[in-house]
Parts: C-alpha cells; sequence; structure tokens
C-alpha cells in the first residue's frame, strides 16, 4: 500500500491482517503439520523448504526456527485463543506473527480498536531465571544450577521498542488513523512462558502497580512489563481497565 493513501483512500475491499479465529485455525495447522512432518524429517524439509505445506504453515511455521517451531505455535495458540475468548465481547483483534522486518515477528499484536494496543512478545530459557541489569539496561539470563550472566540476544526490550516504531509506519495495514496509531496508549509485555522466571531480586523502584498487579517495569526505550505466563488475563484486563 502506498505511503500516501489514508483511511479514507483504501478500498473497499480492504482486509486486515489475519487475526481471531481465522489466524488460531491457521495456527493449529501450522502447529499439526510441524508435530508430524518436521519432527520427523530432522528438520530438513523445513531447511530447504521441501515438501507441501498448508497454508497455515506458509503464514506461521517459516517464522520460526524448526526445532522451537512446535512448541512456540502451541504457546501462540494457547495465549491467543485465551485472550481472543475472554474479551470477545469487547471487539478485540488478535493478530499473531506480524513479520517485521530485520527483527523476530510479532507474536501477539492485540488491538482494542481506539482504546489501547498492547505487543506481546513471548519467550523461554528454560529453567533459567531472568535478571535485568540497570547499570546497562540489558536482560540476562542466569542458569538455577551455576554462577553467572549471559546477555540476552537479540534483546526482547529492544525488539517490543521497534514493534511500536514498525505500528507507526505500518499503520495502513490495520486501517488505522495516524493518530490512532501514535495516540492510542499502548502496553509493551514481555511474557515469560514457565518454567523461566524472573528473579525476585529486582530494585523496588523498578515495579509499578497496574490494577492491583505489582510487576516488574522495566524502561528501555520506553517501559516494558514483564509478566508470567499465568498472568497475562489479568494484566490486559487491568491495563484495559485503565482506558475504558
Amino acid at each position: 500500500m502506498s505511503p500516501m493513501l489514508t483511511v479514507k483512500d483504501l478500498t473497499s475491499d480492504f482486509q486486515l491482517p489475519l487475526h481471531n479465529e481465522a489466524a488460531f485455525e491457521k495456527i493449529r495447522e501450522a502447529k499439526d503439520y510441524a508435530s508430524t512432518q518436521a519432527l520427523a524429517a530432522g528438520g530438513a524439509a523445513l531447511a530447504t523448504g521441501g515438501g507441501i505445506h498448508p497454508l497455515g504453515w506458509l503464514l506461521f511455521g517459516l517464522a520460526y526456527k524448526p526445532l522451537v517451531v512446535t512448541q512456540k505455535l502451541a504457546r501462540l495458540e494457547k495465549l491467543g485463543t485465551l485472550l481472543f475468548d475472554e474479551f470477545k465481547s469487547l471487539d478485540v483483534q488478535v493478530f499473531p506473527v506480524i513479520p517485521v522486518e530485520d527483527n523476530n515477528p510479532i507474536d501477539l499484536f492485540i488491538r482494542f480498536p481506539r482504546t489501547t494496543h498492547l505487543f506481546i512478545s513471548i519467550r523461554s530459557k528454560g529453567d533459567r531465571e531472568i535478571v535485568y541489569n540497570e547499570a546497562r539496561e540489558v536482560l540476562q539470563v542466569k542458569r538455577k544450577d551455576k554462577n553467572g550472566l549471559k546477555l540476552w540476544q537479540p534483546c526482547p526490550l529492544v525488539e517490543l521498542a521497534d514493534y511500536e516504531k514498525w505500528l507507526n509506519k505500518n499503520r495502513d495495514k490495520f486501517l488505522m488513523s495516524s493518530r490512532e496509531a501514535q495516540k492510542t496508549p499502548t502496553a509493551k509485555v514481555l511474557v515469560l512462558w514457565p518454567p523461566t522466571k524472573a528473579a525476585n531480586t529486582h530494585n523496588e523502584h523498578l515495579y509499578s502497580e497496574v490494577g492491583s498487579m505489582k510487576i516488574l517495569a522495566l524502561r528501555r526505550k520506553g517501559t516494558a512489563f514483564v509478566i508470567q505466563e499465568e498472568e497475562v488475563t489479568e494484566f490486559v484486563r487491568a491495563w484495559l481497565a485503565k482506558y475504558r
């Protein structure tokens, strides 16, 4: 779409990126394909592009590395379906796996039109703790059975900030005005999937309250909230309550 077009210039056949039930169905197709074909082939078909891929696999599976694809798709299906079922009465739009140039895909873009947006990155580092280094403004990964910290690359906090910039430049994909893209309150959320957890040693000033929740809020190119997988629905509900 030409960047010169405005919302009113869009034709009547404009379609939003795949979202809600249609998207979850494609994720299920991709997940089934990954579990029955890709793993049996040891990833060879994925690496070469061989085999016959259903549309769902083309849209979703190829966005991730073969070895993590099945788990990733299962997490996307679980979390995306959960959020849609919880908030569908509020006309929520849940967009999974949005490609972003020179970056990992946006795992979930949650849109409550003209109310609020949320970017959600789902990450797992196995049985490890995540530590925020304030001095360096970076995330580090700590093994529970070993000393030492390893830098988390690419940094999910930087990616989340980049996603927000991407949306401002690509708002037409969502039939969104410049005002909605730039002025709508936006939450950037890093969801840690178990057994990965945030360390409980962070300084008190790094936490913020959202509703009744006390949440790690890390400031790197803006603020990103770090929560556990089981807290997602409660967080979205509390965040949305601020703006409805």
